[in-house]
């Protein structure tokens, strides 16, 4: 059967759509080599915007604080996310439903919300707002992520290949990371994934929780707004190339181990 062609009107809609959110990203690239501090009238290339970026102090340790929160935040999200998903899988099923739409609820929160109770119960405890209540309030709305992450592969997980493992010996700590862990891997990944994302992208809710002197990169671009500061373009390209790096890996690696797949079946 022959495939139908697609209509103009949409692929002229597709081609707005990709202008309408890529060229803001190339805007704003272009415009971190520019020589002056205009952000609309481009008057020669220049790095000084990426030297002065990395010279600045407040900037560097913005950059600092968020990778720090983001990665602690990612590994222990993951681990707990991880530990409670599998829990409950276990659980009847009453548990699992209330679990589940508890942790559904968390996601669909506003952030607004999320980052007002956050303040008002650090704040009921007196706990001083600084890198701990960021950091601890970054880890608590990414449990949810890595939970939905995690809970459809076991779903799909076979029961009886955990039993088995236990019937031969294992102990059941063993099972859950010779059998259990290696067969939900992608559905881990993808948490981790999602919650380093989450972690390095929030806003709203660490401006609400953090405290004098911690700042990350969010919080200090929005600090920065009020004024022209072209060093926040070079930041933004950097991360920009940082993340079209890591999609260039994800997607070459699986190939490559495909061709060599293919190969060796071959030879």
């Amino acid at each position: 059967m022959e495939r139908k062609k697609s209509p103009l009107w949409s692929k002229v809609i597709i081609a707005l759509a990709l202008i309408f959110f890529y060229l803001p990203i190339v805007y704003v690239v272009v415009f971190s080599f520019n020589e002056s501090k205009s952000l609309t009238n481009f008057t020669g290339f220049s790095l000084k915007w990426y030297e002065k970026m990395f010279q600045t102090r407040t900037m560097m340790e913005a950059i600092y604080y968020t990778v720090v929160i983001a990665v602690i935040a990612t590994v222990v999200s993951t681990i707990i996310g991880t530990i409670a998903a599998i829990g409950l899988s276990k659980s009847s099923k009453l548990v699992k439903e209330s679990i589940t739409q508890i942790n559904n609820l968390s996601m669909l929160n506003p952030d607004i919300v999320t980052a007002i109770g956050l303040m008002l119960f650090f704040g009921s405890l007196h706990i001083p707002t600084g890198f701990f209540t960021l950091l601890l309030a970054h880890i608590i709305f990414c449990i949810p992520y890595v939970m939905l992450s995690v809970s459809p592969k076991l779903r799909q997980l076979d029961d009886n290949v955990a039993e088995a493992a236990l019937d031969l010996g294992c102990t059941p700590f063993q099972a859950l990371y010779k059998v259990i862990i290696p067969q939900i891997k992608p559905g881990i990944v993808a948490g981790a994934l999602t919650a380093f994302t989450m972690s390095f992208d929030d806003f709203v809710i660490s401006y609400f929780v953090t405290g004098p002197g911690i700042n990350n990169i969010s919080t200090y671009v929005y600090s920065s707004v009020k004024r022209i500061n072209p060093s926040v373009n070079a930041l933004s390209t950097l991360i920009i190339l940082g993340i079209t790096i890591v999609l260039l890996i994800v997607n070459i690696i699986p190939l490559i181990k495909e061709r060599r797949k293919k190969n060796e079946k071959i030879a």
